[in-house]
């Protein structure tokens, strides 16, 4: 078999003695993303992609295909307040969402449009926050590749700037105080004031008077013991009680710290919830009457729902209003307490095996009223209802064949119904869903969703295997482009909710992180194996997919059973998880993979490592490592890195390929982009297991190695 002649990659001799271990660097000097060397390499890679992308002539089909499958429109729920809607809209054509403003008479007005702000279309809507009363609104844009995030002050009424910038506040959190002349926000201490190349959270929690100088915020929370927090904030409705939650990157527990608001300026903040004491995460929001309401896994690893009062630091007196179902995790819940309403309604969503279920509560005892009907057996999420005080509460629905749709119901009246004009559909197919159990190699029973065509075909399929798997992240059935067009055109797509993601709960994510984190590997290997020796596919038809934390779990998956897969598409993927922590926000995540600067731990990183259990002379399958040039999340030397070992070692004539994406960001797109990757994938999954728009059905039934 003849080896492909790919772009000279020297491989030095770097070599770590950590705790014992000698661990291989080859490529440590691709790192350098700034050195003249390693640009001439990447350029090289950039016309070794581009060579074999002109051979995907069913490319432009599949472009055609992805966007049919599109939908348009509203896929959120809107934010209400005072007498407006606040709506992200985003039409056929549009490179990014705008922001709308939507008044008591239905009439409609643009209050943001990024294209305005940059034609590029490399500038986007991130985040808005609209005052209690409608009056104002505090805007984030994103310029993808730029680590900067500035939030911005509209007068909602004229769209006029009246406050910032003020920079820094990447990924904030921000909660306004009544009247609409102040917030908290969470921003990053200045750079100056950092060590050179400190890639740290280092988050302070300021309050912002409108019209003063950001220098003149006042720090009311945070500090240099705390580099890796996340601060999320909560004001009541009284604007008497500030709540924060603090998490140190995303682990898996979080403290609450709840302050009563005499002095906006200096408040004193009480510990009620200790996170790592109790080993839970707790989210808290505030009751008409102070009290708190708490989201919780303590205790119930598929959440239940607390009251408590707001200086009660022992969960003990906790008092369970909803309590868990152990094989319905908790999604969300929203209150609804406008004094229009004949008593306080809790409304609770949660997902029974990829199934969604919305159930109505008396505030006052948790008692279950009822459950509200919804369009068919799909995935319900984001719910939202007016601030303060709502009586309406809107969320999305979709399924396998329904785009997110926008639904509101109405608690007066008990009646649940679309929101005309919320989306504009695109063409989709006949497309089968359901779920199976498949048994893990140790015997627990792992969930697989399939989309499948709806007519029947003997034999096996050209096969999409997508899954995640980090980070508590729960994989639902929901609607994908990408997967709609795969169908379409006669394939399956899957998808595998293994260990490590939460969809069956704290205990799932658990069980599939840190040392443990090698089960959600073997779990994907094992959905795999249960496609093809159940004949729904063959190792010639199937290709798996993962973006992120999924591109580990993919990359890695590939690397252990490289016999297993026709095509591996990685999307952002974490590679090298000795160094992880050396690039992007890596340093956060310690607490769901662990650290190789403690000897125990890098053993566990060390097993399931891509970049270090890729093997000299192994027949590797078709690789796609796509990735932004500058990644800010999880740093582009993991794509680079693995790109040059595997086209290294690898002995088969199938290519390993690197798409690298300029001015673009981790997972952050102009649509185009966006739309011209998902093609980029399908067709490169379609030339490696044989599915073709171009070719009649029977082509199934034989192997895609004539493809290869």
């Amino acid at each position: 078999m003849a080896r492909l002649s790919y772009p000279a990659a020297r491989r030095s001799d770097v070599v770590e003695d950590l705790f014992g271990f000698r661990v291989p660097d080859p490529y440590r000097w691709l790192e350098d993303g700034d050195d003249a060397c390693v640009r001439d390499w990447a350029t090289a890679q950039d016309r070794l992609f581009h060579t074999y992308r002109a051979g995907w002539h069913d490319k432009q089909s599949w472009a055609s295909l992805v966007d049919q499958m599109s939908s348009f429109g509203v896929s959120e729920p809107p934010m209400a307040r005072g007498s407006v809607l606040f709506v992200a809209e985003q039409l056929r054509g549009d490179e990014q969402r705008r922001l709308l403003v939507v008044d008591a008479e239905g009439n409609r007005r643009a209050l943001v449009d990024p294209i305005e702000i940059d034609p590029s279309g490399h500038t986007g809507l991130y985040a808005w926050w609209p005052s209690r009363e409608g009056e104002r609104v505090a805007v984030q844009m994103e310029v993808a590749e730029q680590p900067g995030s500035d939030v911005m002050v509209l007068d909602v009424r004229t769209g006029e700037p009246v406050d910032g910038p003020l920079p820094r506040a990447r990924n904030t959190s921000l909660a306004w105080l009544p009247g609409g002349d102040a917030f908290y926000y969470v921003s990053r201490v200045p750079d100056e004031e950092l060590a050179p190349d400190d890639m740290r959270l280092h988050r302070r929690v300021r309050l912002h008077r409108i019209g003063s100088p950001w220098e003149a915020d006042t720090v009311v929370f945070g500090g240099d013991d705390a580099p890796d927090h996340y601060y999320g904030l909560t004001v009541s409705a009284d604007g008497r009680h500030l709540a924060i939650t603090a998490t140190v990157g995303p682990a898996s527990h979080n403290d609450v710290y709840v302050a009563e608001l005499i002095d906006p300026e200096t408040p004193h903040f009480v510990k009620i919830v200790d996170g790592p004491a109790i080993g839970a995460r707790v989210l808290p929001r505030f009751l008409a009457d102070g009290d708190l309401l708490l989201v919780t896994d303590h205790e119930a690893p598929c959440g239940r729902i607390c009251t408590a009062h707001r200086h009660d630091t022992d969960p003990a007196a906790w008092r369970t209003l909803v309590a868990e179902d152990p094989e319905a995790p908790l999604d969300e819940c929203l209150v609804l307490d406008d004094p229009a309403l004949p008593q306080p309604f809790l409304l609770v969503a949660r997902t029974r095996h990829g199934t969604s279920a919305l159930t109505l509560h008396d505030l006052a005892s948790g008692r279950l009223l009822g459950e509200l009907p919804l369009p068919g057996a799909g995935v319900v999420s984001s719910l939202r209802t007016k601030i303060p005080h709502g009586r309406h509460a809107w969320f999305s629905y979709c399924d396998a064949t329904t785009p997110p749709t926008i639904y509101r119901y109405d608690a007066t009246s008990g009646m649940t119904e679309q929101e005309a004009g919320a989306t504009i559909a695109g063409h989709t197919p006949e497309i089968r869903s359901h779920s199976i159990r498949y048994q893990a190699g140790d015997g627990t029973e792992i969930t697989l969703f399939l989309f499948t065509p709806s007519e029947e075909h003997q034999g096996p399929r050209p096969t999409l295997l997508y899954g995640y798997g980090s980070f508590g992240m729960p994989m639902r059935p929901w609607f994908f482009p990408m997967a709609a067009a795969w169908v379409s055109a006669g394939g399956i797509y899957a998808l595998a909710c293994v260990r490590g993601g939460g969809e069956e709960g704290q205990r799932w994510h658990d069980a599939g992180r840190g040392p443990h984190k090698h089960r959600a590997v073997s779990d994907f290997n094992d959905a795999a194996a249960w496609l093809i020796d159940t004949g729904r596919t063959t190792r010639d038809q199937l290709a798996i997919y993962g973006q992120s934390g999924g591109g580990l779990l993919v990359t890695a998956a590939a690397t252990q059973r490289p016999d297993l897969y026709a095509a591996v598409i990685a999307e952002g993927p974490l590679c090298d998880m000795v160094r992880y922590e050396q690039f992007g926000l890596g340093c956060t995540w310690t607490d769901e993979f662990g650290t190789a600067s403690q000897s125990e731990q890098l053993q566990w990183l060390l097993s399931y490592s891509p970049y270090h259990n890729v093997t000299p002379g192994a027949p590797y399958p078709a690789f796609l490592f796509a990735g932004a040039v500058t990644d800010l999340q999880t740093g582009e030397a993991h794509v680079t890195k693995m790109c040059a070992a595997l086209q290294h070692a690898t002995s088969s004539d199938r290519p390993i390929l690197m798409r690298r994406e300029p001015d673009t960001a981790h997972a952050a797109f102009p649509a185009s982009k966006e739309r011209a990757l998902a093609a980029d994938i399908l067709a490169f999954a379609g030339k490696y297991t044989g599915l073709s728009l171009e070719k009649p059905t029977e082509r199934f039934r034989e192997t895609a190695a004539e493809a290869h």
